[in-house]
């Protein structure tokens, strides 16, 4: 069992709908020299905090190989935005190696130049040289050599649900994007940074179950889907039958992408919170499961518990709750977690609307003896 919070595979689930229409996309022809020109400009941009570079120097240098070889070099997606600046969606290893190159920047995290590998991998004409000891013919080789990009741009300024649709079903890179990974690449803003901040916080870290960052980003989805879960009775949504849970953290990142600094500094607040008041009544029992058999807790609860006892704790903190010294607030967490009607609505059919106010309703009652109304 993971020390963690993890993510449940089956509230993943994509979507898709008319949104993609808001999307036009073209090709565009763009030489290395340009795309070094636009990233040093500002131009050209990667999300926040996108995948790092994962290239090692042998990969790194066979691509340079092949373009000096003359070999046909991949497609790169590209996304337009507003300010006429250009987001990477794929490509982010292939520009980054040809800029470094070029620049004569250190290899990633290495002191040294960087030069292509000394290896039968790579031709010998150039084999260990860096971009200044190449021809001049070999250099202008490298600068003028085009790469197909595709650019997509919105129709509509204010619908990024289109362009997620766009971001998940491109894939060359082998490695499916998470949800979150996509979100960050999409809506970012203020809010979008304001989850990066929190994620930071020695208090969440501690209640998430882990002291570093979660490659995937699932420990900020678990923020965004706190205030989407904590805002869904004043939702539209709350009227369905059902929700896409994917969807519907889209729509709630989009709409809160550009928040003011007064509403970032609220949600901030509203946040550290909810978790002291957890750890204030729960302590180290905070967002873990109890085993009845052992009599201990153990292992990590599901997301569904997780927005639910948060949600609550917000709302209790919202109606004025104060700690009593005479409640066993561990016990109650305990009479909550076996309560057969809050494990059906956090284990069935999870993102049914009905179980989704269930569950929330049922964690505020015996958690905090108040009633939670939608």
């Amino acid at each position: 069992m993971e020390n963690y919070i993890s993510e449940l595979c089956d509230e993943s689930d994509s979507y898709s709908n008319d949104d993609l229409f808001n999307i036009t996309s073209w090709g565009a022809d763009l030489s290395f020299r340009e795309l070094v020109t636009m990233y040093e400009e500002g131009d050209l941009l990667k999300p926040e905090l996108q995948r790092k570079y994962v290239w090692n120097k042998k990969e790194a240098s066979r691509f340079i190989d092949s373009i000096l070889l003359g070999l046909p070099v991949p497609s790169i997606f590209l996304a337009k935005k507003e300010d006429e600046t250009m987001l990477i969606i794929d490509g982010y290893q292939r520009i980054m190696t040809i800029y470094d190159f070029i620049k004569g920047n250190k290899f990633q995290s290495t002191d040294k130049t960087f030069n292509l590998v000394k290896s039968d991998i790579i031709n010998s004409r150039w084999r260990g040289k860096s971009f200044l000891e190449l021809t001049q013919d070999e250099q202008r080789k490298i600068r003028s050599t085009t790469i197909h990009a595709i650019i997509f741009e919105q129709k509509s300024p204010q619908d990024d649900t289109g362009m997620y649709q766009i971001f998940e079903r491109i894939n060359t890179s082998g490695v499916a994007l998470k949800p979150q990974e996509i979100r960050n690449c999409v809506y970012q803003g203020s809010f979008n940074s304001l989850l990066f901040k929190l994620n930071n916080n020695d208090l969440w870290r501690k209640s998430f179950g882990r002291e570093s960052d979660d490659p995937r980003m699932f420990d900020l989805e678990l923020i965004l889907r706190y205030f989407a879960i904590n805002d869904f009775r004043k939702s539209k949504e709350k009227e369905q039958q059902s929700i896409n849970l994917v969807k519907y953290l889209n729509n709630y990142m989009g709409n809160n992408k550009s928040i003011d600094a007064n509403t970032c500094d609220k949600l901030n607040n509203q946040f550290i919170s909810m978790l002291k008041i957890l750890d204030d009544i729960l302590g180290d029992a905070a967002f873990k499961r109890y085993d009845n058999k052992k009599d201990t807790f153990i292992g990590r609860i599901t997301p569904p518990v997780f927005d639910a006892i948060c949600t609550a704790a917000t709302f209790a903190n919202e109606s004025g709750f104060v700690k009593s010294r005479s409640i066993d607030y561990v016990t109650r967490y305990k009479d909550l977690l076996h309560n057969e009607s809050f494990i059906s609505s956090t284990s069935v059919r999870t993102t049914n609307v009905e179980n989704i106010k269930n569950r929330i309703i049922l964690a505020t009652k015996i958690l905090f003896g108040l009633d939670y109304a939608f």
